[in-house]
C-alpha cells in the first residue's frame, strides 16, 4: 500500500543532449572571463613593466604610499633613489612604483642649423609665435 514500485534506471549514464547543454554554456563563459577580464589584465601587466623598466633619473613618479617625487638615481634591477623634498632622498623598489607623473624631454645636442632658425627674420612659414600669441591673448 505504501511502498511504491521500484524502477531500473536507464543504462547510459547522461544523454548526449545534456552534455552538450552543458559544455557549450561553459566554453562560452571561458570565452567571455578571457577577453572582459585576463585579457585586459595581461595587457595592463606587460604596460606596467614595460614602464618600471623605463625608468630613469628625472622622471616624476607616485609611489604605492602616494609620495610623489623625482627619481634621483636608478640603483639597479629592483631599486631607485627618489627625491621627495630637497636634500631628502628615498630608496624605494621599482615595484612600488604605480605610475610615472612626467617624463622630461631629453636634451638635444644643438646643431648650426638651429641657431641660424633663430635668428633668422620671421617668415610666413616662421611667423615667430604670432599666431600663438593673438590666440592666448583672448582668453
Amino acid at each position: 500500500m505504501f511502498i511504491s514500485p521500484a524502477f531500473a534506471q536507464s543504462i547510459g549514464g547522461i544523454p548526449q543532449d545534456q552534455l552538450t547543454s552543458f559544455v557549450l554554456p561553459m566554453a562560452l563563459i571561458f570565452v567571455v572571463f578571457y577577453f572582459f577580464m585576463i585579457k585586459p589584465q595581461q595587457t595592463k601587466a606587460k604596460q606596467m613593466k614595460a614602464m618600471l623598466e623605463a625608468l630613469r633619473r628625472g622622471d616624476r613618479v607616485v609611489t604605492a604610499g602616494g609620495i610623489l617625487g623625482t627619481i634621483a638615481k636608478v640603483d639597479g634591477d629592483q631599486e631607485v633613489t627618489v627625491e621627495i623634498a630637497d636634500n631628502v632622498r628615498v630608496r624605494v623598489l621599482r615595484s612600488t612604483i604605480t605610475n610615472v607623473v612626467s617624463k622630461p624631454e631629453p636634451v638635444a645636442a644643438k646643431k648650426e642649423s638651429d641657431t641660424d632658425k633663430k635668428t633668422a627674420a620671421p617668415t610666413a612659414a616662421n611667423d615667430g609665435g604670432a599666431k600663438r600669441k593673438s590666440w592666448l591673448s583672448w582668453r
